[in-house]
């Protein structure tokens, strides 16, 4: 496992809408490895393969309990993600990006998404996902589409060395 050089902008590649993912060979599975390790030595909580120089419809999110952080996190991997359902209502939320380094923004998303997509042996699976978890996965899934926090913030700034932020990506 490596970890990967994260692309930021104004690299084209986090504009382009990328490729679905066909193969689940050994060079996706190293992608994969690669990207989770990429992803926590950032540290972030989710990573999309563009923000990785690769134009493939792959996420990968990790993420605990928000109440309990004794709670382990869990490691989801998805290809070819989209929202199969997603609430009425929305919620705002304190976002950055490791592709935007230096900024923060205000985003509403949906409270609660379902998620389809395939995992990393390609087989269809669905996750449930609420709050913040859900912001995590709306985020990621923008990458796929050249979408970028920055384009959906009601409000962008550079927060302060001592404000401390609950942040996705």
């Amino acid at each position: 496992m490596a970890v990967l050089e994260i692309v930021t902008i104004p690299d084209a590649v986090l504009r382009r809408k990328a490729r679905k993912v066909t193969a689940f060979d050994k060079e996706f599975q190293i992608l994969v490895d690669d990207m989770v390790e990429t992803m926590r030595a950032a540290p972030g909580v989710g990573l999309a393969a563009p923000q990785v120089g690769v134009s493939l419809r792959l996420i990968v999110v990790e993420f605990g309990d928000e109440e309990d952080e004794e709670v382990p996190k869990k490691l989801y991997i998805v290809a070819n993600p989209e929202i199969a359902l997603a609430s009425e209502d929305k919620v705002k939320g304190i976002e950055a990006c490791l592709s935007v380094p230096g900024l923060v923004g205000e985003v509403e998303r949906h409270n609660y998404i379902m998620v389809k997509g395939l995992n990393r042996q390609g087989k269809p699976i669905k996750v449930k996902a609420e709050g913040w978890l859900a912001r995590i996965f709306q985020h990621e899934i923008d990458h796929l589409d050249g979408i970028l926090y920055t384009d959906r913030a009601t409000r962008i700034w550079q927060p302060k060395e001592d404000e401390e932020l609950a942040l996705a990506d």
